[in-house]
């Protein structure tokens, strides 16, 4: 299998380490410690580091150290959720990376557009946010807040 070499994957797999390492309570020594690695190797899983040409051998220690499910670092590499989902995962994107994904959808869908076609080409463009990691996935919270206002 060929190394996925999107900087933007690696930045969320990042985010996702540093999250859970940080929802445990530990410093990056501790979790260097707990997983058999240097500081180095969490401080570049955490900063979201492209290896040049093949996975972390550091990686699977220390997913394991935070209790993530063999195969967990792939799934999150693949589009996946980490374990626990993004519900706990502070966004991190840009203005410019929100204004780019809403224009690209707009855009694509603005041809004669209705109001309920640019419903849909928003709503294509938070799904987008959501799978990159940068939105949790609130589709329940929000339907269940729709009914209670109707």
């Amino acid at each position: 299998m060929e190394l996925n070499k999107d900087p933007e994957v690696w930045r969320r797999l990042g985010r996702a380490l540093r999250e859970a390492r940080e929802r445990r309570g530990w410093s990056q020594e501790e979790l260097a410690a707990e997983a058999g690695v240097s500081k180095g190797a969490v401080q570049g899983a955490e900063a979201g580091r492209v290896p040049k040409t093949r996975m972390p051998q550091t990686l699977a220690p220390i997913a394991r150290a935070l209790g993530w499910p063999a195969g967990s670092v792939e799934r999150v590499i693949a589009g996946g959720e980490p374990p626990g989902g993004w519900h706990d995962v502070r966004a991190e994107i840009a203005d410019e990376e929100v204004a780019a994904i809403m224009t690209n959808a707009m855009v694509r869908s603005i041809d004669g557009a209705t109001g309920v076609e640019i419903r849909q080409a928003t709503e294509s463009a938070l799904a987008e946010l959501r799978r990159r990691g940068f939105l949790a996935d609130l589709t329940g919270a929000h339907q269940n807040e729709s009914n209670r206002n109707a």
